[in-house]
């Protein structure tokens, strides 16, 4: 049904024009069941139920522009873009010849003024307005002239379609303007804009295009986040850094996102090259992680499988739970993000909680990704009895992660590390807000004769010239990092006598290194003593003692 224009015979706001009105709501059966599943449907809504105002929250101006202009076609109506540097102009034409009457209609009451004055149906999109809708005394003339138009279109065929990238609006326009979310592109957005780019560079005999089987799908889960307007340049981007287009472009597709989080401030984007190769030990671990590497895919939701929350890695300082943190971003293809809490407390009330949602914001915005929180335990000491140190300001902010983390449907992953339990919140260790706990212990033997393999390749060195078990024995009670700088020692001891590395030499710089078992023995007991059964052991092997002495017995 098209929407007929006011008349004198049927002028707005009479019984005629509500009867008109109502006329083109569809009553629906008693079986439909209303639906409205994207912003676009939801904006088609409005328009056709003379929803006066509408607030579009999004960066996203053509796609918002390109939407209204279907919603115009199909209604029969026209479509007004207003900016302030040109004016009321009809969308899709030049604005020097489509300028809205004969006034300057950049001035904001001028382009008012021009909508009241319209007499035939027609949608005007105002872009950046939001600065005039501020609670400001400077705005105070703009805003009156706006509740004067919402009343004058209510019962008209006009609506008016405000965009901006944030929400601002004053006390007095809360009950007329009605705001909208328009969100960011979906699969389906993204998988038309490939569609396009393919079809732009078919007959290119210098571009390759392989997106065949699941490489598709995971180009399109990477953009995810992106402007269309983003996802565009970055997907030309791989076409001109390497004249193809196929799943290997993922990591060119995060280069986009990683722009998006330095221009936050907040979050930093961790560019990891780790590799699950170089974690050693940790079985239990990573063959959890590698169970739902496919886990953010389409099948996996159509299986019915929901996205992994995240786990809580607890354990001894230097055994690898960073490590595996980086690992992580590389086995999945997801960007990783560090979320340093400390970076977030601010001397102003509120803006510490207010830089905390930010950030959180920012990390669903580039969602599916990994959001690391390394020594959650030292972030979050003393958020109970804050209340007489901060204020209160370190108990809100967990509040509100923890709200983030309970609530959260984004596919975001959560890697938190902690070593003292003690500093840690109970709330946070409640199921439902994190998948699984698990408890990094010592290395034992057999692992730790993998993490000097490891080491000893990273540094152009061949591990079977050394006498791995014997190393392995000699460095008992070691972490992971202990390891490596004795190793690091030893390569000093090395190149300043002038002589190969060799085994001695390691043992010799083993010999040096006091371990932190041996100055900590009480703690980390106490810490073994709260994981057994509380916590699933990353590893499938035990440890060998903490420096305690073997008794002996004689036969």
């Amino acid at each position: 049904m098209t929407e007929r224009s006011a008349t004198p015979e049927n002028p707005p706001g009479t019984p005629a024009a509500r009867k008109a009105r109502a006329a083109d709501v569809r009553r629906p059966a008693a079986t439909d069941a209303p639906r409205v599943t994207t912003p676009q449907q939801e904006l088609d809504v409005l328009i056709r139920a003379r929803y006066p105002i509408v607030y579009v929250v999004s960066w996203e101006e053509e796609r918002v522009e390109a939407c209204l202009r279907k919603i115009a076609e199909a209604r029969n109506k026209k479509l007004f873009v207003w900016t302030i540097t040109q004016g009321m102009v009809r969308s899709g034409s030049e604005p020097s010849r489509t300028r809205s009457g004969g006034s300057n209609t950049t001035d904001p009451i001028m382009a008012l003024d021009a909508v009241v004055d319209q007499v035939e149906p027609a949608i005007y999109l105002f872009k950046d307005f939001h600065p005039f809708t501020v609670g400001e005394r400077c705005n105070l003339t703009v805003i009156r002239k706006l509740r004067d138009v919402a009343h004058h279109v209510r019962d008209t065929y006009k609506s008016i379609i405000i965009v901006s990238p944030e929400l601002q609006i004053a006390s007095e326009l809360s009950k007329d303007v009605t705001v909208l979310e328009f969100g960011l592109p979906r699969p389906v957005d993204f998988n038309l804009l490939l569609d396009r780019i393919v079809e732009d560079v078919r007959d290119n005999p210098h571009v390759r295009i392989n997106l065949e089987g699941d490489s598709r799908e995971r180009l399109l889960h990477a953009a995810r986040g992106l402007t269309l307007k983003e996802a565009e340049n970055v997907f030309a981007k791989t076409l001109v850094l390497d004249g193809k287009l196929d799943s290997d472009d993922v990591s060119v597709v995060f280069s986009e996102k990683q722009q998006i989080i330095r221009k936050s401030g907040l979050l930093e984007y961790y560019e990891s090259n780790e590799e699950f190769a170089r974690v050693a030990g940790l079985t239990n671990l990573k063959d959890w992680l590698k169970k739902r590497t496919i886990a953010f895919s389409d099948s996996a939701a159509r299986f019915g499988l929901p996205a992994p929350r995240g786990v809580l890695l607890l354990g001894v300082q230097g055994c690898g739970k960073s490590l595996c943190a980086k690992a992580v971003s590389g086995l999945w293809k997801l960007p990783l993000l560090r979320f340093d809490l400390g970076r977030m407390f601010s001397s102003l009330v509120g803006s510490s909680e207010e830089n905390v949602r930010r950030a959180l914001q920012t990390a669903e915005s580039i969602a599916p990704a990994i959001l690391w929180i390394d020594e959650i335990d030292k972030a979050l000491a003393g958020s109970a009895s804050s209340a007489g140190s901060d204020g209160g300001t370190a108990s809100r902010v967990f509040g509100t992660l923890l709200t983030w983390l309970s609530e959260k449907t984004a596919p975001v992953f959560v890697i938190a590390t902690a070593n003292d339990i003690s500093h840690l919140p109970p709330e946070l260790l409640r199921k439902g807000r994190l998948d699984e706990i698990f408890f990094v212990d010592l290395p034992s033997a057999a692992e730790r004769e993998e993490i000097f393999r490891i080491h000893l390749l990273r540094r152009g060195r061949n591990p079977d010239e050394f006498d791995l078990s014997e190393l392995a024995r000699g460095s008992d009670g070691f972490s992971g990092a202990e390891i490596e700088e004795a190793i690091i020692s030893a390569l000093f001891d090395s190149f300043s006598r002038q002589v190969p590395l060799d085994t001695q030499t390691v043992r010799e710089g083993l010999a040096e290194t006091v371990p932190l078992s041996k100055t900590m023995n009480e703690e980390l007991s106490r810490l073994r003593t709260w994981a057994a059964g509380r916590a699933r052991p990353a590893s499938g092997t035990t440890p060998g003692t903490i420096g305690e002495s073997r008794r002996k017995i004689e036969l």
